[in-house]
């Protein structure tokens, strides 16, 4: 008789994620832009660069996590949104008080970053001479990235939501996985119920013609 099919669905396999990917951007142009025109010991900082990490740290995690929770992938998804929802205000508000200008959706150097942005998604596409950007171009490069971040996200948590709906939690998979189990325990038994029938059935044709 076969083991039962496992009810764990794979988990991790983040590094694959196009938002994984954008979040491993964000992450590396906020720790240049944070150090490089933030006062050193300046909180926003550490805020900023947190907020980065907290958005690509909770995508790997909910992750690693879907095998055994979907709950806490979903929870852990959400929370990386938000994080960069957190770092973007940071974003707006450094150019707002410095008056610095945030880039209109019409504005070409809007349009040129939002193609790059998603056709590239390796850092080393965005690092490249970044000590020649302004701290202007650098944020608004950074809040491309993160309203594209945003529409993927809202996009992967929809689609776990919904396999969350038709699927289950772990319990829900549990119980399946045992129900199959033990339907194909039942199959079974009665597959060699039949065979032990005809068996003595054919022992018996074979004694009445001796």
């Amino acid at each position: 008789m076969e083991a039962p099919k496992t009810f764990l669905p794979p988990g991790g396999g983040y590094e694959g994620l196009s938002v994984y990917k954008k979040a491993t951007v964000i992450f590396d142009l906020t720790y240049h832009f944070a150090h490089r025109f933030l006062t050193v010991g300046d909180r926003t900082i550490d805020q900023m660069v947190q907020a980065a990490r907290s958005g690509k740290q909770n995508i790997a995690e909910g992750s690693a996590a879907s095998s055994t929770s979907s709950e806490t992938e979903l929870k852990l998804m959400n929370v990386a949104r938000a994080s960069m929802q957190e770092l973007l205000v940071d974003y707006e508000d450094y150019l707002r008080v410095r008056h610095l200008k945030k880039w209109e959706l019409k504005d070409e150097r809007a349009f040129k970053t939002r193609n790059f942005c998603k056709t590239h998604q390796a850092p080393t596409d965005f690092m490249e001479n970044i000590e020649l950007r302004s701290d202007e171009a650098i944020a608004n490069i950074v809040i491309t990235l993160i309203h594209q971040f945003d529409s993927m996200m809202g996009k992967l948590i929809e689609r776990l939501e919904l396999d969350f709906v038709a699927k289950g939690g772990i319990r829900e998979r549990m119980t399946a996985a045992r129900l199959g189990y033990r339907q194909q325990q039942g199959d079974e038994i009665q597959r060699l119920s039949e065979e032990n029938q005809k068996l003595k059935e054919e022992i018996k044709r074979l004694r009445e013609r001796l």
